[in-house]
């Protein structure tokens, strides 16, 4: 008998608040949350309910259990979950500023540098990519040997790439699917992530792969430094 307050999205987290604490839900690589009817039959996938006095119920389902369900009490923003999070890349605490700040003395790869999420939320592996090519800046540069002016257009592709992202619904290569079930169609714009040995947009180098942080990185040699 729980009122559902208000609901807000951190990072990659839903948050359901109610008067008694706020529920946490990670959907991983292959969650969803649906709508259905209370007497929906319960298919193998299907892990929690969320039911409502009017008869409905929100469903989340996770084929490959990367997901999360979890209760974070009243203080939500600082528990172990979310208390180690960097800023949204779309709001204006996230500029170029904040990433040369963070970078100094940093001698590890830039593209690992934007991915984790102690520095910056919401930059995955496709976006990086997109991103760093964007900027014209090798995925594999040093983070700490790249100046503030290249970080303050690092990180107008990074607010960019995402919000044209948005703007398509998303990127689906295997599992994505919006709220209605529908595919995302941001692949369509893809420069250069899973297009190696393609010809580059700008200089029509072929696009190279390389493994950084044990994750494919797509780029141009000619384009990006």
């Amino acid at each position: 008998n729980q009122v559902v307050r208000d609901i807000e999205r951190r990072a990659k987290y839903l948050l359901f608040h109610f008067d008694c604490g706020t529920l946490a839900i990670h959907l991983g690589m292959s969650g969803s949350l649906r709508v259905t009817s209370a007497s929906a039959p319960i298919d193998k996938h299907d892990h929690v309910d969320l039911l409502f006095n009017n008869g409905a119920q929100l469903r989340f389902r996770d084929p490959r259990r990367f997901g999360l369900v979890v209760w974070l009490g009243k203080r939500p923003l600082t528990s172990r979950w979310l208390a180690h999070l960097g800023p949204e890349p779309l709001s204006d605490n996230f500029n170029g500023d904040y990433l040369y700040s963070r970078a100094a003395n940093r001698r590890g790869a830039v593209k690992n540098f934007i991915m984790d999420g102690r520095i910056v939320v919401g930059v995955g592996n496709i976006y990086a990519s997109e991103a760093l090519h964007h900027a014209h800046i090798h995925p594999a540069r040093g983070a700490g040997r790249i100046s503030r002016h290249r970080y303050d257009d690092l990180c107008v592709a990074i607010k960019g790439v995402l919000a044209r992202a948005i703007d398509a619904g998303g990127t689906t290569l295997r599992d994505y699917v919006s709220a209605d079930g529908v595919p995302g169609f941001f692949e369509q714009q893809l420069a250069v992530y899973g297009r190696e040995g393609s010809p580059c947009g700008l200089c029509s180098a072929p696009i190279r792969r390389r493994v950084i942080g044990q994750r494919s990185s797509f780029f141009c040699s000619q384009c990006q430094r």
